[in-house]
């Protein structure tokens, strides 16, 4: 291409061929094509005539040729042709209505030739400064002192896209009646009226140019020697590359407070491609390489390999991105040697023009870029990579088809500056990723996998994590299985997010399950956990808490809470933890009245406990506080939720759950979330039996007969053996070295439990009996012939237990 100056970005400016032809009929098709015609586009006559002259377009024509077009006038104005190779050509065309053409009408289109200077012969000094107005490269106009043009330079002529004999005698606004020649006529009527200079600046399309340009206008008054005003002057600056440098900034600014405002990869990508696009883009897509979606660490970029990426982000100034042939969140690859693997592989970004091979080549790869490239007309690509600490994150296309101005160097250098920023958000979010999905795994391995069979209550539980806005915390629950088919509820948050939270919640769970498989009422286990947690963070020290949080704060909260379906009472204690709600089987809701309890950590304060009966059918809604609490909504109004959502419940519990969570939070939850719902179950008197005891040798063969006898009523003979060896060893523990009163439990649930309890808070202990020992041998034996065993101890004494599987088809049996 030598008909003109390549500027960057790949448009061409100026220098038309003076043998520049081309003959198009009425219709728009073109019939003549001459060899300057040629030479300005790349394209043969075979190949372009017979064809519509808008496909040689690379816009639209400006609105004052279109105006003379449709009057059968010539028309003189900036127009933008595409090259053959793909190039935009901007050139200064005239057109001109041929005579005597016949019915169709013919127009012949050459260069414009001013026609200011046809005719001119060798001036004279007096004729210098004439030629230095008409041929200034800066617009001037005069207009009289009505307010109607006079005269114009050969710059200005061009820019309005009218001859100078055409506008003579008219007003700027009857010249063109359209925005901004409204503001401009009113500016030179005030001139006019004050006979002081204004200063106005305007960015907008003139007629007669085919992209927008800032204009810096000095309106002057033209005075006599007495101070009349006898007209004006219009002097029009192009300031152009000043509007965009001041633009480019306030796109960096803006940037800089868009990208970033959260930890999460697709939204910091997202955040990128809006800010481009709003600033100096007309499409942006952002890949990102797989691993860094997904919060991995980055593979390097391999010369000899094809690269992985995803459309994380793309945005466009037309609605829908239809320039993209790529839908966000699907996959691209780059082959090898390809353009953008390339791009990669320098870390440097680079501007390109469709002409230039290597785009070409990328283009022409994929059937579908190369119809969007040349459906769209995209005449500017930049490449840019994605990254951050030495590490290839991904690549960023920047793309210009409704953007007359082709990407400059300085459009590159902001491209990598908003790059750069966007590209330590992404490496942060993607870090953050890697560890919140650490952290929500190591929480989801210990915390329970689906509700345990208990036979005391139906329990259904959520565990709804935190949004992408802040980070995994360390709430937790459980459902306990205890001795006497009683069960306890535990629910606790630890103070803090990530993983140092999870790990700590790990911890006191496996305290809360150590502990309960003591049997300790709920104040007793809150004071050992409270003593571990000062313990922890002690061990920790500062230093290690500093790296996780904050906050400044330590410590958890925990509700606790032991059900018995025998009594049907429920002893609960909390530390800090919001209260449980209940709702009786006729749908009243309530939240109990509980001792708060200062939250674990804090160490000195008791812990106390409350005994409530709950009717069989009863419902416990245990929670953590991201349930009821946000940041704009305090907590009273959350537990009014909460009571609202619960006071109608479904008939499964798991339909309950999904209610509370769909109607209690607000928004998107800045905590974790848990809600545990547990149904009470009783057993009945056919279920339990109990007798009482004298403290006598003679009552050991009493009570192993009234259990063989209980076990035949329920079915249960073929467990008599085992039993009534428990019974006799227990009872005979108990009145060798317990104390009165002394009591005989069976239960019959899905185990077989037999309890002996005395009045002595003394515990067993389990021993080998040596070879002539005459005693020592019972609990070892009860060890041998139950599933399990263990003692507690009650508010009276202590109660040895041991427990004994049932067949499926005799645990059902009542």
């Amino acid at each position: 291409m030598n008909s003109g100056d390549v500027t960057s970005g790949g448009t061409v400016e100026g220098r038309v061929p003076e043998d520049f032809a081309v003959v198009v009929g009425a219709g728009g098709t073109i019939r003549m094509w001459s060899a300057g015609a040629r030479q300005l586009l790349g394209y043969e006559a075979a190949d372009v005539v017979g064809r519509a002259a808008d496909d040689l377009l690379a816009a639209e024509l400006p609105r004052s040729a279109r105006r003379h077009l449709a009057r059968g006038q010539r028309w003189a104005s900036e127009v933008a042709l595409r090259h053959r190779d793909g190039a935009r050509v901007v050139v200064h065309l005239q057109g001109t209505p041929l005579l005597d053409a016949g019915p169709e009408g013919l127009w012949l289109v050459t260069r414009a030739v001013p026609a200011s200077t046809a005719g001119r012969t060798d001036p004279g000094a007096g004729a210098l400064w004439d030629l230095t107005l008409a041929q200034l490269p800066v617009p001037v106009a005069v207009y009289d002192r009505e307010n109607r043009f006079v005269a114009a330079n050969e710059s200005m002529i061009r820019i309005m896209g009218r001859p100078e004999e055409e506008m003579r005698g008219l007003t700027l606004w009857e010249i063109e009646p359209s925005w901004p020649f409204d503001e401009y006529d009113r500016l030179q009527r005030q001139v006019l009226r004050t006979g002081e200079t204004v200063f106005h600046e305007q960015h907008g399309q003139a007629p007669g140019e085919t992209r927008p340009h800032a204009w810096s206008m000095f309106i002057s008054p033209l005075k006599g020697e007495a101070g009349t005003v006898h007209g004006l002057s219009a002097a029009v600056f192009d300031t152009t590359e000043q509007y965009w440098a001041r633009r480019r900034l306030a796109v960096l600014n803006d940037a800089g407070l868009r990208i970033g405002s959260t930890l999460d990869v697709i939204r910091t990508a997202d955040e990128l491609a809006e800010a481009a696009v709003t600033g100096f883009a007309d499409f942006v897509a952002v890949d990102l390489l797989e691993s860094v979606v997904l919060g991995d660490e980055p593979e390097p970029v391999r010369i000899s390999e094809p690269v992985t990426a995803r459309r994380t982000a793309q945005r466009s100034v037309l609605e829908g991105c239809p320039e993209s042939v790529v839908a966000s969140g699907d996959p691209t690859v780059y082959p090898v040697g390809t353009l953008p693997v390339r791009t990669l592989l320098t870390g440097r970004g680079a501007r390109h023009k469709p002409g230039d091979p290597e785009l070409r080549e990328w283009i022409t790869s994929s059937p579908a870029r190369a119809e969007t490239v040349a459906r769209h007309m995209i005449h500017s690509v930049m490449m840019v990579p994605l990254r951050a600490r030495g590490v290839t994150l991904g690549l960023v296309h920047f793309l210009r088809h409704r953007t007359a101005e082709p990407f400059d160097e300085d459009d590159l250098l902001l491209a990598e500056e908003i790059v750069a920023r966007a590209a330590v958000s992404v490496d942060n979010a993607r870090r953050y990723t890697r560890e919140r999905r650490t952290a929500l795994a190591l929480q989801r391995s210990l915390l329970p996998e689906r509700p345990p069979g208990l036979a005391a209550m139906e329990v259904a539980y959520r565990y709804l994590p935190a949004g992408s806005g802040a980070d995994v915390g360390g709430d937790w629950f459980d459902a306990i299985p205890l001795s006497g088919a009683r069960v306890a509820l535990v629910v606790g948050d630890v103070v803090g997010h990530g993983i140092h939270a999870s790990a700590t919640m790990g911890r006191l769970r496996t305290a809360v399950r150590t502990l309960a498989d003591v049997d300790l009422a709920p104040d007793e286990l809150l004071t050992q956990l409270d003593d571990l947690v000062i313990r922890l963070d002690r061990e920790e020290g500062p230093e290690v808490r500093g790296r996780e949080e904050a906050s400044g704060q330590v410590g958890a909260t925990c509700l606790y809470a032991v059900y018995d379906p025998v009594s049907r009472r429920c002893a609960i204690a909390r530390a800090g933890h919001p209260p449980p709600a209940l709702v009786t089987p006729d749908g009243r809701v309530r939240f109990l009245d509980l001792p708060a309890g200062p939250p674990l950590g804090l160490g000195g304060l008791p812990f106390e406990a409350a005994e409530v009966e709950l009717e069989e059918g009863s419902l416990l809604a245990l929670y953590t506080d991201g349930l009821i609490g946000t940041a704009d909504r305090d907590v009273e109004a959350g537990l009014t939720r909460l009571s609202e959502a619960l006071s109608n419940p479904a008939e499964r519990l798991e339909d309950t759950c999904d209610q509370v969570l769909r109607t209690v939070p607000a928004g998107r939850p800045a905590d974790d979330i848990v809600l545990m719902l547990a149904r009470t179950s009783a057993l009945d008197a056919a279920r339990v039996r109990t007798w009482q005891l004298p403290r006598d040798p003679a009552a050991v063969a009493g009570a192993r007969r009234m259990a063989g006898e209980q076990l035949a009523a329920w079915g249960l003979a073929e467990a008599a053996f085992p039993t009534e060896l428990i019974v006799s060893e227990l009872v005979t523990n108990a009145v060798r070295y317990g104390d009165a009163p002394i009591e005989l439990r069976l239960i019959r649930d899905s185990t077989l439990i037999c309890e002996v309890s005395d009045g002595s808070g003394t515990a067993p202990h389990l021993r080998r009996a040596r070879v002539f020992d005459e005693g020592g041998r019972g609990l070892l034996l009860v060890a041998q012939v139950s599933e399990r065993w263990g003692s507690r101890q009650t508010p009276t004494g202590k109660t040895i237990w041991a427990e004994q599987p049932l067949p499926d088809e005799t645990s059902a049996r009542p």
